[in-house]
């Protein structure tokens, strides 16, 4: 959410902030309901003063038998509570309709952050590894020999519907080896605490990370009101929500590997087959708590820790910039890394770093105690995968394909599986 006090002081830089992203100036329609809930509350201010002066005087009234006087000041109370209680109704209604457009406006880019309207305005600002030239036509990971079997849409779509899948077998152990890999990187060599956390949330959770009110239709709902998390940054953010925490404690570095749930909206038609794109998937993320004077080298630093992971498993990557128009609605600066695969001929996304400033810190309440004293102010928050797992092993799968329709496991996942180096083409694991 957005600081009021910062629009108020300067709204002309905050509607320019939203015309990079897109959006007509609403520093006028936020500012108005402002001045009306501060008006309201002002007004309730001084009819409660009336009420209370008047309150004082009615006893001294009836003590020298002053009727008129008394019966004046009884009714003049009497209206001023009834104005006091309408005032304090407005400014109310004002406040919660402040509230709901704030919440609905994106996060403002930082002033790095590339200008653009689409994905083809991204900014590539790093690239590692060269993609593989293969003696055949790749093909890709859901029609490999070696992962037919072990990739069953057929009945997890009986069961489940589209875009979900079985994982068997080598495949299954593959896809576990993975997360696990993951893990123990983050956790061994990037200094992130391991957490696991629940998979259901309440609104607040939601809100408070930027996924509600305005991306509800990408998310699942139980019938009693729990959402299912899009992704672990829901709760490893909300860690910290309505707390002030030490100074000395920041930052702090969360990864978890969990279950996470999509519907898709909007997405209808797009990679529909194979596993790319699903409605349940694993990831493994990282979210960092941080300190607002060291929130932009975080993202850098998340980033590398993201990137590490691919190169460790040899996988061919580039990273860009989100510009303004790509970027997500809680984020100030985005850098998306996109793997190789082969079968596609085209580089994808695998992992999304983002730094958002104080803004989901406003909206959760949390706050850091500063150690030279004075008042507690907002954290800055950042998330990032660290990598979505069903993409990793979309990759392993695609860019270790022989002609023969086995896969070369890379070196660095080999001790997760019993020191197998390959995938048969008949899905068995081989050392």
């Amino acid at each position: 959410m957005h600081d009021i006090r910062a629009i108020r002081k300067n709204s002309n830089s905050f509607d320019q902030a939203l015309a990079r992203r897109g959006f007509a100036p609403l520093s006028s329609d936020i500012l108005s309901l402002d001045t009306a809930r501060r008006n309201c509350i002002q007004a309730a201010e001084a009819a409660s003063a009336d009420q209370n002066a008047a309150a004082k005087l009615v006893g001294a009234a009836k003590s020298i038998g002053d009727t008129a006087e008394f019966n004046r000041l009884r009714t003049l109370i009497a209206a001023k509570k009834t104005e006091v209680a309408n005032l304090n109704g407005q400014a109310k209604e004002k406040d919660a309709a402040l509230v709901d457009l704030l919440m609905g406006i994106p996060n403002l880019p930082y002033e790095d952050t590339p200008d653009g309207n689409n994905e083809h305005d991204n900014v590539e600002i790093h690239r590692w590894g060269t993609p593989r030239k293969f003696d055949f036509t790749p093909k890709e990971h859901f029609e490999l020999e070696s992962s037919k079997d072990g990739l069953d849409f057929e009945t997890a779509g009986k069961i489940s519907g589209s875009r979900f899948v079985i994982m068997s077998g080598a495949v299954a152990r593959l896809h576990r080896a993975l997360a696990q890999f993951m893990l123990d990187t983050h956790i061994n060599e990037n200094g992130l605490t391991e957490t696991n956390t629940p998979v259901l949330v309440r609104d607040s959770a939601m809100y408070g990370t930027g996924q509600l009110p305005k991306f509800a239709e990408d998310s699942y709902q139980t019938t009693n009101g729990w959402w299912l998390i899009p992704t672990s940054e829901v709760t490893l953010t909300s860690i910290v929500s309505g707390m002030s925490v030490e100074e000395s404690t920041l930052p702090r570095r969360y990864t978890a590997h969990s279950l996470c749930f999509r519907s898709e909206a909007g997405s209808a038609g797009k990679d529909t087959a194979g596993m790319l794109r699903q409605h349940q998937f694993e990831k493994v993320e990282m979210v960092s708590i941080t300190h607002p004077d060291h929130s932009r080298a975080e993202l850098d630093r998340m980033t590398k820790c993201a990137e590490g992971i691919l190169e460790s498993l040899e996988l061919p990557y580039r990273t860009v910039a989100l510009c303004v128009g790509d970027m997500g609605f809680g984020a100030r600066r985005t850098h998306d890394i996109e793997v190789w695969l082969p079968g596609q001929n085209n580089y994808r996304e695998i992992s999304s770093c983002s730094s958002c400033g104080d803004f989901q810190a406003r909206r959760m309440n949390a706050r850091f105690k500063p150690s030279a004293g004075g008042k507690p102010e907002f954290v800055h928050t950042l998330n990032g995968s660290g990598l979505a797992v069903g993409r990793c092993l979309i990759a392993v799968l695609e860019n270790g394909q022989q002609q023969d329709g086995s896969v070369i496991i890379p070196p660095a996942l080999r001790k997760y599986i019993n020191n197998h180096s390959t995938i048969l083409a008949n899905g068995d694991l081989a050392k």
